[in-house]
């Protein structure tokens, strides 16, 4: 075995004086998790905790098509009394909030928290108790906004909640406050995850992982944590203003105060069009580790999907007021804002062909995740091309706020999001639970899901066109829609079946899937180095990376770094452009302050719901629970 050994620590037992069973099982206890309610409320295994953050995030995705499916069958039929308007406009509500800020931006976070570390060949993610705190501060704003909406105080503004109509004068009670307070919960969650994942990628890559040689799914997460630590301050900022105006009477959106509404949409929409890509990029992760393998062969023009990566980041930033051609902008303004619009289809567009040519160039196998990126390639690209249509703004003003765009950003969404994450479910359901989900049943998913998609969301480009609004929640016969509205609910309802034979699937496979072995898939990255599902400490020897394609240029023996502890948490600390070696630090041991603090944080933030003052009072609460949590446990330091 190729071995580099690090600096040892004399006192200590090392990797290297013990056989590779007895070397496995002491690393598996001093990096394992206890048993019990309080183990598992104290863990900081970002596997746990990834997995944690999976299942979450497909429970607010049921949660939320069950809102969608409400109402499809409301709007199946005109003049339909099924659901009342204020319940239509909570449930409108919910559905959008909970697809954005629960669902679309967690899940690809959730993913990285599990893959990220494994792809990089470390044994935890950076500031693993931060981690999960993150995870229980989301976990808790979820279930916040819901039981809100259960006990009939959930938020009926829109998930984008534009004021005046969610300010004081046209929303009394607390449904908006609700929503403000839930964006406050989500996006200190994504703030979290985001920096742990940049630091991961900077700083705990294996040895030899130098920047050309990381995996294009970890380049796609890390640009997309850049995304979410630019963005999503402005969306936090305008919620904290809602709440202040809403609260404390200032006046940062009453134009007759001195405010103005347009503000807005301004720091909504700087982060609300972002957020697009935030939830987008994920997907180009799963599809560049997907196709590599499938199609068995490297992706094709590494170089140009990294740049295109980040130049999507980069213009994702420049296209936020095309939400906003219908307010009265200046011309020369929304012709900027046109070009930019355009001009960010060029590097989706280059990654896209690059895919493509990837299998183009190899020997595709066609199992149930290159399937569904098959179906991306479809759905999405139609979807770009709408918004091409909707950049210009002449087509913008005659289909805003028409079910057109709601066709187009469903395109977009599902086909660019959901459809690479079904896929990455079925390729690395392998390495979360050690058994394959069943091929049969993956591909009659696949095409339920395709046909039922397509059915669904194609005819409201038409409806759009004939000019059905958005967020209406019923329309007279007369107007002509009632075809194509059924159509849609049908769809809908295969689009729902489809769902229910995947999770049929997913049961039935974790309990008596097929045995996947460690690398099922023949793949080239780390995350299949290691045992399916993975061990407590991912590597019982950190992997030593001298090609892009680990897996697949050494084919016989991995190269791997010696010289850590086996009795104490140690990772490899690397320089952040060649990944050599620099230090050895300590990785934190299991808690229960994440969570207790999680707990303290989420009633403060309840409380200011209803009382500013609760700031002022769980201020102290919060600040011993945050002393607990970094107390010092040792002097002892790294050597």
């Amino acid at each position: 075995m190729s071995e580099t050994m690090l600096e040892p620590h004399a006192e200590e037992p090392l990797d290297t004086d013990l056989p590779d069973g007895e070397l496995a099982k002491r690393l598996a206890t001093t990096w394992g998790t206890a048993g019990g309610i309080i183990g598992a409320l104290s863990t900081v295994d970002h596997k746990i905790i990834g997995r944690r953050y999976i299942l979450t995030g497909f429970l607010f995705l049921i949660l939320g098509g069950l809102a969608a499916v409400a109402m499809r069958l409301q709007l199946a039929v005109p003049d339909n009394s099924l659901i009342g308007p204020d319940l239509y406009n909570q449930i409108f509500t919910m559905h959008g909030t909970t697809m954005m800020f629960l669902f679309g931006v967690p899940i690809g976070e959730a993913l990285a928290v599990y893959l990220v570390p494994l792809m990089v060949g470390t044994r935890n993610i950076a500031f693993p108790r931060l981690n999960a705190f993150s995870y229980y501060v989301y976990l808790f704003g979820g279930l916040m906004i819901w039981v809100a909406f259960a006990l009939n105080i959930g938020p009926d503004n829109g998930w984008f909640s534009y004021v005046p109509l969610a300010g004081p004068e046209f929303s009394p009670g607390k449904r908006a406050d609700f929503w403000a307070q839930l964006v406050t919960f989500t996006e200190v969650a994504a703030l979290a995850v985001a920096v742990e994942i940049v630091v991961t990628v900077l700083k705990l890559r294996a040895p030899g992982m130098t920047l050309d040689r990381i995996p294009l799914f970890v380049w796609a997460m890390f640009v997309n944590a850049f995304l979410i630590i630019f963005a999503m301050p402005a969306v936090m900022l305008g919620s904290t203003m809602l709440i202040l105006d809403r609260l404390l009477d200032t006046h940062f959106f009453n134009q007759a105060e001195g405010g103005d509404p347009l503000l807005w949409q301004h720091l909504f929409w700087f982060f609300g069009h972002p957020e697009v890509y935030i939830i987008f990029l994920p997907g180009t992760a799963f599809v560049s580790a997907i196709v590599a393998t499938f199609a068995r062969r490297p992706v094709f023009g590494y170089p140009a999907i990294v740049l295109s990566l980040i130049a999507t980041g980069f213009l994702s930033f420049g296209l936020w007021v095309h939400h906003m051609f219908t307010t009265g902008l200046p011309q020369l303004g929304a012709t900027f804002f046109t070009a930019s619009s355009m001009m960010i289809a060029i590097p989706t567009g280059i990654q896209i062909f690059c895919w493509i040519g990837t299998l183009w160039d190899g020997k595709p196998i066609y199992r149930t995740p290159l399937l569904f990126v098959l179906g991306f390639f479809f759905i999405f690209v139609a979807g770009g091309l709408s918004g091409v249509m909707l950049a210009s703004v002449p087509i913008d003003t005659q289909v805003h706020d028409t079910y057109f765009v709601v066709a187009h950003f469903h395109y977009v969404l599902i086909g660019g999001a959901v459809f690479p994450l079904i896929g990455a479910i079925y390729y690395w359901f392998p390495k979360f639970t050690g058994r394959m989900l069943g091929e049969r049943l993956g591909r009659c998913h696949f095409w339920l899901a395709f046909i039922g998609f397509n059915v669904a969301f194609f005819p409201m480009h038409i409806s759009g066109l004939r000019g059905m609004p958005r967020r209406v929640y019923t329309y007279p016969a007369e107007m002509g829609w009632d075809t194509l509205n059924l159509i849609s609910t049908l769809g809908a309802a295969l689009f729902v079946v489809s769902f229910l034979v995947f999770i049929y699937n997913v049961a039935a496979s974790a309990r008596g899937g097929d045995i996947a072995g460690d690398n099922p898939w023949d793949a080239a990255t780390l995350e299949w180095a290691t045992t399916s599902p993975p061990p407590p400490h991912n590597f019982d020897r950190i992997p030593f990376v001298t090609s892009r394609e680990p897996l697949w240029a050494e084919r016989e023996t991995l190269p791997v770094v010696t010289g850590l502890a086996v009795d104490k948490r140690e990772v490899v600390i690397t320089t952040t452009t060649e990944a050599r070696p620099d230090l050895k630090e300590s990785s934190p041991d299991p808690t229960v302050w994440p969570f207790v603090s999680a707990i303290v944080v989420t009633v403060i933030f309840i409380a200011t719901i209803f009382t500013p003052w609760a700031l002022a009072w769980g201020a102290p609460a919060a600040a011993l629970v945050m002393i607990a949590w970094f107390w010092p446990k040792s002097v002892e330091e790294d050597k």
